[in-house]
């Protein structure tokens, strides 16, 4: 597995180094007159991240040749708070050039089982395959305290190896239901991407990267089978990690 770790001082300098990062990406994608596609993240981290690419790459990347896709959502209506789509859409989508066909959201207002089904097809429409799976040029996530990604938490850890491409998830404390792309689709994209800030996370960073094959968080399965995975990390995220201790 290709892995490399980025440590930046501040959470903003991660989302700007990024930033331009995925820029270049897509405008080398561009050149080649091919379609790029993204699976977008909730939280806080993602959010400045797409504050940054609203504000300052509205006009700097060839977004009409890029898909955006999620790679979970809760089961809310857009104009709801806790949407993920509804985040980006504020601080993001509403500031660049994009064409509506090229944003695929995850419709939380529908009903979550359907929803699952037909946006697993809407994957498959937009993505190339390899092994019988859909393959994203790039998938980000985020990484939670108690080590889950996407919707994909320690009490369902059958998510990670699940045949479907998208499936339902409970979240463990308030069971709100959510949709969420499943483990062998991340594991099978071109290129991951966690970004991850805050000493909260410190803990959960470093014993899945030290700890290889030994920690049991659903973050510690994603180990991509044909491509590359790179932590983003603020020095707070980082501050548990003995190689830069």
């Amino acid at each position: 597995m290709n892995t490399s770790i980025k440590i930046f001082q501040s959470p903003y300098e991660l989302a700007e180094k990024f930033a331009e990062e995925l820029i270049g990406m897509i405008n080398e994608s561009a050149k080649k007159r091919k379609p790029f596609i993204v699976a977008l993240s909730g939280g806080s981290t993602p959010r400045l991240l797409f504050s940054i690419l609203g504000d300052h790459y509205s006009d700097s990347a060839s977004w009409k040749y890029v898909h955006l896709f999620w790679s979970d959502e809760r089961c809310v209506p857009p104009d709801n708070l806790e949407s993920n789509y509804g985040m980006s859409k504020r601080v993001f989508l509403d500031k660049i050039k994009i064409p509506k066909s090229n944003i695929h959201r995850i419709i939380g207002e529908n009903d979550p089982f359907q929803e699952a089904d037909r946006y697993a097809d809407e994957i498959l429409k937009y993505t190339r395959k390899r092994a019988d799976l859909p393959v994203f040029d790039i998938i980000m996530l985020g990484l939670g305290e108690d080590g889950h990604i996407a919707s994909i938490f320690s009490e369902k850890t059958e998510l990670l190896t699940s045949e479907k491409i998208c499936d339902i998830a409970l979240h463990p404390v308030s069971s709100q239901k959510r949709v969420t792309i499943t483990g062998r689709v991340i594991n099978n994209a071109d290129n991951i991407v966690f970004l991850v800030t805050g000493a909260n996370k410190a803990k959960v960073v470093s014993e899945i990267i030290e700890s290889p094959g030994i920690v049991d968080y659903p973050a510690a399965s994603i180990e991509p089978l044909h491509g590359a995975l790179v932590w983003y990390l603020d020095l707070e995220a980082a501050g548990m990690l003995n190689q830069w201790a």
